[in-house]
């Protein structure tokens, strides 16, 4: 079965750095887009980035130039690097695939800027 597993959050200083990872597992990573998404408290889950099977990335325009995702399709993992963040970040991240009707979501992993 699909499995996407995040790690990475953690509390982080306005104008600091983090990133994310989602390993993922029960299905062929290489041949897949996979997306970022993160839902703050009181908000709607909102797309961040997303990379095709190619390689091509797209960006939210309130984290472009700030994050930068990224995939190893060795290792079966996407990752979002964040840079400069802003307490406005604070939100959960998600890993999401598209398919088996409603798509597949990871857990989430916290990420808090504050200082």
């Amino acid at each position: 079965q699909v499995q996407l597993v995040e790690s990475g959050g953690g509390l982080v200083q306005p104008g600091g750095s983090l990133s994310v990872s989602c390993a993922a597992s029960g299905f062929t990573f290489r041949w897949y887009a996979m997306y970022w998404y993160r839902q703050a408290p009181g908000k709607e889950r909102e797309m961040v980035a997303t990379i095709t099977a190619g390689g091509r990335t797209n960006y939210a325009d309130s984290v472009k130039g700030r994050f930068t995702i990224s995939r190893d399709n060795a290792k079966n993992t996407v990752y979002l690097q964040m840079n400069s963040l802003e307490p406005e970040d604070t939100a959960v991240y998600y890993c999401f695939r598209e398919g088996g009707g409603s798509g597949y979501w990871g857990q989430g992993t916290q990420v808090t800027v504050s200082s």
